[in-house]
């Protein structure tokens, strides 16, 4: 069985998928994502007060159940987008691979691409065993789920170029980032240089990221690429902020740090 014909190949769920309805939910309903981000910040800043006087919750067996179920669809999802993603840069190249409007409605990916997008708005939940468990928010965590799932809804109805490289990468990082939290909670002990390890993946999709952009606005010039300026200026917006963030976490969590504790044991 040659290449083409697995990354094409159609599960039942994948080939009955009507992407039709589903951009037409997203072109009525992709404002929802404004009040989803807004009780989401509610729930933050009054779940925090709440828990100020009281003691911690375990959440251990829950938070796995959660990680795990988590990876399992990022895992599912990464080896279905990436297989059509790799298919069409073998098959058409690089151009085809980011402006076509194919990942949308195509075999395969235009099921995953909806599901992706769906699942910005319970991946929410993450915050929730933070909150219940009192442990450390930063800004980067919140900023970045709201952020993301706003972008996701406003971006699907317009069907922008880029999309599929856009959830492909995140699929993949989270396919082992939620892997790597679900081992955490289970009581494994993982190496802290495989944290190190999703933080610099993450860097790394947003440099991507910005260069998808870069791609997508030179060729949209040309007329090539469907997409439109205002999403391309929130798209590198976006990345750029993440880029920032993410290095900056990545200095505090693992450089700071160890220079920390070298100079507590010298």
């Amino acid at each position: 069985m040659n290449m083409s014909v697995l990354a094409l190949q159609e599960y039942e769920f994948e080939r009955q998928f009507n992407e039709n309805e589903a951009i037409q939910w997203m072109q009525e309903n992709w404002k929802k994502s404004f009040l989803f981000s807004a009780l989401y910040a509610a729930f933050i800043f009054g779940g925090r007060h709440l828990m100020k006087q009281r003691e911690k919750f375990e959440l251990r067996k829950p938070l796995v159940l959660w990680s795990l179920s988590l990876a399992v669809f990022s895992i599912f999802g990464a080896v279905r987008t990436g297989g059509y993603m790799v298919y069409i840069l073998m098959a058409k190249g690089l151009k085809q691979s980011v402006c076509d409007q194919s990942f949308y409605n195509g075999p395969v990916s235009k099921f995953w691409a909806y599901a992706f997008v769906l699942s910005k708005a319970p991946e929410l939940g993450d915050t929730i065993f933070i909150i219940l468990r009192k442990q450390k928010l930063i800004f980067l965590h919140w900023y970045h789920h709201i952020t993301v799932l706003l972008y996701s809804w406003y971006s699907y109805k317009d069907m922008v170029a880029g999309g599929g490289w856009f959830m492909t990468m995140n699929y993949l990082v989270h396919a082992v980032m939620y892997s790597y939290y679900a081992l955490r909670a289970a009581g494994f002990r993982v190496s802290r240089k495989f944290a190190m390890f999703i933080t610099l993946t993450q860097i790394t999709q947003m440099v991507v990221g910005c260069v998808v952009n870069y791609l997508v606005f030179s060729w949209m010039q040309q007329g090539q690429c469907p997409s439109h300026v205002q999403n391309i200026v929130w798209s590198s917006l976006m990345y750029l902020s993440y880029f920032v963030l993410f290095c900056q976490f990545f200095f505090e969590a693992y450089i700071h740090k160890s220079k920390k504790d070298m100079s507590k044991s010298a």
